[in-house]
């Protein structure tokens, strides 16, 4: 007989998703709670918004972090490294 340790995320009494690492159920859970945040913000704007496409919004904006903080300008892009040239050998 296995043994097996599963990490299930819940929401208003729901099973929302299951997990087999704690590390990836924190991270989707941390991801659903700045997908709420985002919905509430955009639903105080007084923007009319289906529910469902409310919270389609919100998990979009909470999985594109990052770039949502460059187009707030509170993150800088990482600027793209040169490729450091060669020596040229003249023989």
């Amino acid at each position: 007989m296995a043994v097996e340790t599963r990490y299930v995320v819940v929401r208003n009494g729901e099973e929302v998703k299951t997990f087999v690492d704690k590390k990836s159920a924190d991270e989707y859970d941390r991801m659903l709670d700045m997908a709420a945040a985002m919905s509430d913000l955009v639903q105080a704007s007084g923007v009319k918004l289906k529910d469902d496409a409310l919270e389609e919004l919100g998990v979009y904006l909470a999985t594109q972090r990052e770039e949502v903080l460059y187009a707030l300008h509170a993150k800088k892009r990482p600027v793209a490294k040169k490729p450091k040239a060669e020596p040229e050998n003249d023989a």
